[in-house]
């Protein structure tokens, strides 16, 4: 028999770090290769860590809601087929009582990735009152790590904001200050004291609703928002869809949605103003090739984004089909993490849920969401002055202002209003 080691893997190009949010196996427990074994929340996707071996779980090494970096070994499992090898522990320094200071760390030329905290990092760092800001990251890009924060609060040196001073002038000389705190220097808020009463219910905050909140936090703080509107008239779009779902539905079998409808005029659209389909990178804009569409799904406790890749490449029943197989993946706990990495633009269906208007936070680190709101049948004016009742549908964006300007995202939408305007029996096919 051999002891081999079971790893903490990337799930993601980016991510440095994942946290085991719960551990699916126990010490004794016989695995197959590929069985899940734990389940893992990083700041982009949480997911199901498969067993690299078939065999018997000996170890645990890292404990539920601990964070580890990639390649840090998770557990250890005894597998047949050769001798018995012991596991040389990796040794672990003890924390010095010293300062850091550059001899024991050795931040990375590249700062890229400066900013890009993962769940656990800013937990930690909102614990202990530590503005990230004034740290120097050890990891891939620059990046913070949670054994970065550790150091600090193990030194006792946690960094203040940068206090205002005043440069000695002459007499008579109006005094100019050196150094101004930022906005970005204010201390992390303390959690918050919330009294509760009896029938009150304590919900724990779950991996996934801390990924979540993470993100759309970063969101709200990086991306300087903006948002426009507009209102598109879908009566056609409607009959037409309406005049073949049973037949669609009995020859395919599967429904077919409005939201294909739009997701569908959302790629073509794309493809024609491809600056929409773009990610801000610091020092540059990322156009991306590749026309991915993410798709927001709800559970009851938790809300997921599967993306539907090359939607541009998909005819409006390619794209009817993938809602529906993402949709029940996600319902039945069985997304796989590479099905929501990847996308590059966001399609969400507020309109399933009765709103008619709404303005989405952005799916960082992509630059905008459109927000498809519910079909009403409103009284509309028509040329000639004449009133009629039509299906109106608002379509609300949402865009990084650093990314994206009025005029651009004005020409997207009017594209994808004409298009969705144009949608009939006569030009629109569905295969």
């Amino acid at each position: 028999m051999a002891i081999e080691k079971i790893t903490m893997p990337q799930l993601g190009e980016s991510v440095t770090e994942g946290t085991i949010s719960k551990w699916l196996v126990s010490p004794g427990d016989k695995v197959n290769k590929y069985d899940p074994i734990a389940e893992v929340m990083t700041d982009k996707v949480n997911a199901e860590v498969p067993s690299s071996f078939t065999g018997t779980i000996k170890e645990l090494i890292a404990a539920e809601d601990e964070t580890l970096p990639v390649g840090a070994v998770v557990c250890t499992i005894e597998v047949g087929g050769g001798e018995s090898t012991p596991v040389v522990e990796t040794p672990v320094a003890e924390p010095s009582s010293a300062p850091a200071s550059a001899e024991t760390i050795t931040p990375s030329a590249d700062q890229s990735n400066k900013r890009r905290y993962s769940p656990a990092v800013l937990r930690l760092a909102q614990e202990n009152n530590i503005n990230l800001e004034q740290l120097t990251g050890t990891g891939a890009g620059g990046r913070i790590t949670r054994k970065d924060v550790q150091l600090v609060i193990e030194s006792g040196q946690i960094p203040t904001p940068a206090a205002k001073k005043e440069e000695t002038v002459a007499p008579g000389t109006p005094a100019v200050e050196t150094t101004v705190p930022s906005a970005s220097s204010k201390p992390a808020a303390a959690p918050v004291n919330v009294p509760t009463m009896p029938g009150d219910i304590e919900i724990p905050v779950s991996g996934v609703r801390k990924a979540i909140a993470a993100n759309m936090l970063r969101s709200k703080h990086e991306a300087p928002h903006a948002w426009t509107m507009v209102e598109v008239d879908v009566t056609n779009l409607v009959n037409y869809r309406n005049s073949i779902k049973n037949e669609f539905k009995t020859k395919e079998g599967f429904n077919l949605t409005f939201f294909a409808f739009f997701v569908k005029a959302v790629a073509q659209a794309l493809k024609e103003f491809p600056q929409i389909n773009s990610m801000w990178a610091g020092d540059k804009i990322v156009q991306k090739k590749d026309i991915n569409i993410s798709i927001a799904v709800a559970t009851d406790d938790a809300l997921f984004v599967p993306v539907i890749k090359h939607a541009d490449e998909k005819t409006i029943k390619g794209i009817a089909r993938e809602i529906t197989e993402l949709a029940n993946k996600v319902r039945a706990g069985k997304l796989k993490s590479d099905e929501m990495q990847g996308g590059t633009f966001t399609v969400n269906n507020t309109g399933s849920f009765g709103s008619v208007q709404s303005m989405g936070i952005i799916n960082y680190p992509q630059a905008a969401i459109l927000q498809v709101e519910s079909i009403v049948k409103r009284p509309v004016v028509m040329d000639g002055g004449m009133i009629a009742v039509r299906d109106m549908v608002n379509l609300c964006l949402s865009l990084d202002h650093r990314v994206l300007d009025g005029l651009v995202c004005g020409r997207f939408l009017a594209r994808v209003k004409e298009i969705l305007e144009n949608t009939t029996k006569e030009n629109t096919s569905v295969y």
